[in-house]
């Protein structure tokens, strides 16, 4: 399959690194566009920061700045099988449902949804406010998959990489790539 996977400013890059990293060993093309509120949240969150998290993710596809509109997933003439902002920002989401494609993560989720291709925001923030609840129905009414981060601890999680783990299996199982990233239920 082609797919874009977009990181966004969000606490949670971890997630959008390893759904990359398992895409690609899934064979995978990959396209991968990371916003400049990633980049931030990256040094914060990652180990060795933004630039060593780009050198690896660049293992795994092509990777785009957000500014950067030559990518195949900003043409509805070349969009990929399926769109996937993980961890997705409310701010994000909020331009995506209401049509404000300023930048190449919000023209390729809008690409996605005009082409009638699988899109899929894992929003990362607790608690929801009652608008970025609307904004979520706005989308899942019109075919978005919408997926915030919940692990389940029924396959008892040791560290956190299992939970990361279960919710990227979760998101390769809604795009239909097989893996083995967690104990499904009763295994």
């Amino acid at each position: 399959m082609d797919i874009a996977v977009a990181i966004t400013g969000a606490s949670g890059t971890a997630y959008g690194m390893r759904l990359a990293e398992e895409l690609a060993k899934a064979g995978n093309k990959l396209e991968i566009v990371v916003s400049d509120g990633a980049k931030k949240v990256m040094d914060y969150e990652l180990e060795g920061g933004a630039k060593k998290a780009i050198v690896r993710l660049r293992k795994f596809g092509k990777v785009y700045d957000e500014n950067d509109m030559s990518a195949d997933c900003a043409s509805g003439s070349s969009a990929p099988d399926a769109f996937i902002v993980c961890p997705c920002s409310m701010k994000t989401l909020s331009d995506i449902a209401n049509g404000y494609s300023k930048n190449l993560v919000r023209r390729g989720a809008e690409v996605a949804l005009k082409e009638g291709k699988k899109l899929v925001l894992v929003p990362r923030e607790m608690p929801f406010t009652a608008i970025q609840l609307e904004n979520m129905l706005k989308l899942a009414r019109l075919g978005v998959v919408i997926m915030p981060p919940q692990p389940a601890f029924y396959s008892k999680p040791k560290k956190i990489d299992d939970a990361v783990d279960f919710v990227v299996g979760k998101i390769m199982d809604v795009i239909g790539v097989k893996n083995s990233l967690y104990a499904r239920w009763q295994e």
